[in-house]
């Protein structure tokens, strides 16, 4: 389809990528271009990040991870990012040769990274958790413990480091699942969560998130990796296929009618943006504190949820408990 085509944006060089959204045949150089400029407007559009920001980039390896991470050293000074890569525990997905590629790529661009995981934060690995939730009957699938688990120490390390903007590398698949599983659940105050200026709590404990790449499709950040020789780490995590969860099925659906219909998640998101911008609220719940380890949590709770979650399954004295930093800054 490309062969001895030229690039439709600059008329010169050969085309190496066909979007299909916007039906044109792009270069190498103009592809990845357009993907910056696009990360770029969608940051200046909400006001993601000022000059005066501190961001911490949380980094898994994956593709994604890694055009955050090209796409704001490139635009941002390196004294003002610093790389997080967390380690879950999962066997036969987490490879430590990934993560020291990474960190060596990270280190090259002048950023500083830090390496920690599941185990290190909480005493155990994803999988053992798994295997005590399975025991317990809990019900509960391992992304509902993973994704807990990373949330509360990407924004441990944002506060360590003193970052104000914890920046997140959730690509328009994911942010368009994620809208439509909300939907479904007629979870209204999620879906204004979701949204890039929200700001539902304030809190002091709270590092506020941003999502760079909520206007970019996940087969573009795979070409855009592609195309820079990044190192990927490729392989899927293995419970997505043994416990199929709501947006596994989702996932399918949207990817079949992307297919039939280019650009409709783009239409998607930007619909939802509008609709929430206009019901957003201004009211800001206040959140107390967690007895046992003094994070966030709802207000009137005891506890919080991720120190509830592990006490369920036998876990009363999980290692946050007891230390105030872990990880390598490397």
């Amino acid at each position: 389809m490309l062969k001895g085509k030229l690039c439709d944006n600059c008329k010169t060089r050969r085309a190496e990528v066909f979007q299909p959204h916007t039906n044109r045949m792009l270069c190498r150089e103009c592809f990845i271009e357009d993907i910056n400029k696009r990360v770029m407007n969608e940051i200046k559009r909400w006001n993601m990040i000022s000059s005066d920001d501190t961001i911490l980039m949380a980094l898994s390896g994956g593709k994604d991870g890694y055009v955050l991470l090209d796409v704001l050293s490139r635009n941002f000074k390196s004294n003002k990012l610093v790389a997080l890569n967390i380690i879950e525990g999962i066997h036969g997905y987490n490879k430590e040769e990934d993560a020291k590629i990474l960190a060596r790529t990270v280190k090259d661009m002048g950023i500083d990274v830090i390496i920690t995981s599941a185990k290190d934060y909480t005493g155990y690995s994803v999988d053992e958790i798994v295997k005590k939730s399975i025991e317990k009957g809990t019900g509960l699938t391992p992304c509902t413990y993973c994704g807990l688990i990373r949330r509360r120490i990407m924004n441990y390390y944002a506060r360590e480091i003193g970052a104000n903007k914890l920046a997140t590398a959730h690509n328009l698949d994911d942010e368009s699942q994620t809208a439509l599983i909300n939907i479904l659940k007629g979870d209204l105050a999620s879906l204004i969560k979701q949204h890039p200026s929200a700001k539902v709590i304030d809190d002091d404990m709270l590092v506020q998130r941003i999502k760079p790449l909520r206007k970019i499709y996940e087969w573009e950040t795979a070409t855009y990796s592609f195309l820079k020789g990044f190192h990927i780490q490729e392989t899927e995590c293995p419970y997505l296929e043994l416990v199929p969860t709501l947006r596994a099925k989702i996932r399918r659906e949207l990817y079949r009618f992307e297919r039939e219909n280019p650009g409709a998640l783009l239409k998607f998101i930007g619909l939802i943006d509008d609709i929430v911008e206009n019901i957003r609220t201004q009211e800001k719940p206040r959140l107390g504190r967690c007895i046992k380890c003094g994070e966030p949590t709802a207000l009137g709770r005891k506890y919080c949820k991720l120190c509830e979650m592990l006490s369920d399954i036998g876990i009363e004295s999980p290692r946050y408990l007891n230390i105030r930093k872990r990880g390598i800054v490397v």
